[in-house]
């Protein structure tokens, strides 16, 4: 991949919305749609825990934009995890997604995976980092979402590095995955580099 091929980007230039959740409580799992709290994914493994499933308790008829899809990223705003991330799988089910979350749906011009890699990035963390302190509180708004900038490559590289870095997701345990970063910025000697660490900075 050549270095000119990638471009700074922010956030907000490759989502197509970003929408803030449900706002209502919780109830007893009915057997089908699925309630996604901050709590219900897993400060590690960023997956949907299904350990203590619930419900929203409100009329889902009236909270059909409220279901996540495919290309959707979820952010949580406020408290001591703001900034964790989950994708959605479609495996995963009916979920709607809860008030103290964000949802970024990504543009159809992106890949997903690509994109949601970048969260998982020292350069995202100490954006959380820099950002949530200056309300004075932990809490991350989608205004500021939008500004984090990421780098780039065209669509067809996306999918290709996208794919690799879930499958390394699927392959290297969470304390590898912790501990060994993916891009290139982090100097990693797994580092795979599509380009020099400069271009990410």
């Amino acid at each position: 991949m050549e270095v000119s091929s990638w471009e700074k980007r922010k956030l907000g230039d490759v989502s197509s919305s970003f929408e803030y959740g449900l706002n209502a409580a919780s109830k007893k799992f009915d057997g089908k749609h699925k309630y996604i709290r901050i709590t219900d994914i897993d400060d590690e493994t960023h997956l949907f825990s299904k350990s203590n499933l619930t419900s929203p308790d409100i009329n889902l008829d009236k909270a059909i934009e409220y279901m996540l899809r495919p290309n959707d990223i979820l952010f949580a705003r406020t408290g001591a995890s703001v900034g964790k991330t989950y994708k959605y799988i479609q495996t995963d089910g009916e979920v709607y997604f809860a008030g103290f979350l964000i949802r970024a749906t990504i543009s159809k011009d992106n890949d997903v995976d690509f994109i949601y890699q970048h969260t998982l990035t020292n350069k995202y963390k100490n954006f959380i980092k820099v950002t949530s302190q200056r309300s004075g509180q932990p809490g991350v708004n989608a205004k500021e979402f939008r500004t984090f900038e990421i780098m780039i490559p065209k669509h067809d590289e996306q999918q290709k590095v996208g794919d690799l870095l879930k499958t390394f997701d699927q392959l290297i345990t969470v304390n590898q995955r912790t501990t060994i970063p993916i891009f290139p910025n982090q100097n990693s000697t797994l580092s795979l580099r599509f380009h020099p660490p400069s271009a990410l900075n």
